[in-house]
């Protein structure tokens, strides 16, 4: 279960005694269509309550139902919160991953506070961000505030996707979530692409242009 020890290891040099150290992680890099979005998360004084404390862990081993609960425990927590996200027009343009960098650093940029650091999951920092920063393996399983983070971004991109949903209803994203699932993939077949898919990607690229069915 994750916890503070990767936010309490951090030299002094980068991040004071009781300096704001922020989590930062992203949901939506490998789906065909809709944004990439990123979440950070600072617990002040790296104070947390003893529900977050059991139940934060790596989105993705959460249920829908549970990952809810914590986005909506985490907003009435004294958790600062920031939530960034690049569109498909962006992901086109600048590849997969520099959007995932800009989904980042503009979710650190979102925060009510600049964090003294911050970590990243993942095994790559976004450049240009506005502290100093240090990139961590697996960080949602291992840092509540990186934990705290996934679940922020994962949240808030299924209901953009649900959202969507409602004026694209061809292609199960209240289920899927814009991943390549067989009822993605039919709605593709049966009704083309949309203007939320991301002509980049395999094989959604090989689709544009081609007239609908």
């Amino acid at each position: 279960m994750p916890d503070f020890t990767h936010e309490r290891n951090i030299p002094d040099l980068f991040a004071p005694r009781n300096g704001l150290i922020a989590g930062v992680d992203e949901a939506g890099r490998g789906p065909l269509a809709g944004p990439v979005v990123a979440g950070a998360v600072i617990f002040p004084n790296l104070e947390i309550d003893d529900y977050l404390k059991s139940e934060l862990n790596d989105s993705k081993k959460l249920t829908a139902a549970k990952r809810e609960k914590l986005f909506d425990a985490l907003h009435a927590s004294n958790a600062l919160i920031g939530c960034g996200m690049a569109g498909v027009e962006e992901i086109d343009a600048l590849n997969i991953l520099q959007a995932t960098f800009l989904a980042m650093r503009r979710a650190v940029e979102a925060l009510p506070r600049t964090p003294d650091f911050a970590l990243i999951d993942g095994n790559k920092v976004p450049p240009s961000l506005p502290c100093p920063a240090q990139a961590l393996i697996k960080g949602d399983a291992l840092s509540l505030s990186v934990a705290a983070a996934s679940i922020v971004a994962k949240v808030t991109r299924d209901r953009i996707m649900t959202d969507l949903a409602k004026e694209f209803p061809f292609y199960g994203w209240e289920k899927n979530a814009g991943y390549g699932t067989k009822a993605h993939l039919d709605g593709i077949a049966a009704h083309g692409v949309c203007p939320h898919h991301r002509k980049t990607f395999a094989p959604i690229k090989d689709m544009v242009g081609q007239p609908l069915p």
